[in-house]
């Protein structure tokens, strides 16, 4: 693949190739997807200990900003991903607790946008197929969840793709079937609603570690333990920060002081892996806009076409 392709053209070339392959192929994905802005205003979230909480109203302003450094994982819209080639959206919601009503919001420490207000986008999705990953959930009760999920069968109605056997989802299949959006809803208020996913069809193992040789170590082990058959599979190519991590670098933030100097390492590992049943599926990672994620994603799936097509000489 000549590097003198314009983005649109490589975007078209995964399509193209992703038409006749079961969706075991390579995806890109973002990780916390919708934390590209978040509301300094409001208070800290309750996806964060008590202690965290507790210093950000004691040191309200410098807190918040600290926070923000450390929260946003990712400074590319919801749109602007889409049109990197990001499929996969890593979602994590929450309400305000004390406020009345039952709008839900992204959170990642910080409150981000309401919920709500991405439904003009996400109703203008046009020939584009989209995971979102509904995988974390706070202090929601069974109110809140009833309006996220009607609101996701209201936005995306017709086009949003029935759980079943993941081995029968291609790319031609929902193009047939004019589904666009597969989501997955990691809650027991999903279960019994036709077209929200069960999240145990994509296991997303965690390494929890700020070391990238460990990282990397832990992909490798998960992807050898990795499924078969019956669900997809993330592999969060992702850097967690821990307490001293953020006091080292407290003015720096995630980018700054975790990402910039490891993603290239990272990345390397990503290039490096095979695609298919036994290979990477998913992938996700911060700051999706440091790499050329779209890149690397052709070179896998050109071998995953040249595997088949030996098999069938």
């Amino acid at each position: 693949m000549s590097s003198m392709l314009s983005k649109s053209q490589k975007m078209i070339h995964v399509i193209l190739i992703f038409y006749v392959l079961p969706l075991s192929f390579p995806l890109k994905g973002s990780h916390d997807s919708f934390t590209f802005w978040v509301d300094v205003e409001a208070p800290v979230g309750p996806d964060q200990k008590v202690y965290v909480q507790y210093l950000a109203t004691m040191f309200s302003a410098f807190a918040k900003k600290v926070m923000v450094k450390w929260s946003m994982t990712q400074n590319m819209s919801f749109r602007e991903q889409l049109d990197a080639g990001i499929r996969y959206f890593d979602l994590r919601i929450s309400s305000k607790p004390g406020e009345p009503g039952i709008e839900v919001f992204f959170i990642h420490g910080l409150f981000g946008h309401k919920v709500g207000r991405s439904e003009n986008i996400l109703k203008k999705l046009k020939l584009i197929i989209v995971f979102l990953d509904f995988n974390h959930f706070y202090a929601m009760d069974a109110e809140h969840h009833a309006y996220l999920i009607n609101m996701l069968q209201e936005v995306f109605g017709s086009r949003l793709c029935n759980d079943c056997a993941v081995e029968s989802i291609t790319l031609d299949y929902l193009w047939e079937k004019k589904y666009q959006v597969i989501v997955f809803y990691h809650h027991t208020s999903g279960q019994g609603v036709p077209v929200m996913w069960p999240g145990s069809k994509i296991p997303a193992p965690w390494a929890n570690t700020t070391e990238p040789d460990k990282l990397m170590q832990f992909l490798d082990t998960t992807l050898k333990e990795r499924n078969k058959q019956g669900s997809f599979h993330v592999s969060q190519a992702i850097l967690t920060p821990r307490v001293n991590t953020v006091a080292k670098g407290l003015l720096w933030g995630l980018r700054s002081y975790l990402v910039e100097k490891n993603l290239p390492t990272i990345m390397s590992w990503v290039a490096a892996q095979k695609p298919g049943v036994d290979g990477v599926n998913i992938v996700t990672s911060d700051f999706v806009d440091l790499t050329d994620f779209a890149s690397i994603v052709i070179k896998l799936n050109n071998l995953l076409l040249s595997d088949q097509d030996q098999k069938r000489r």
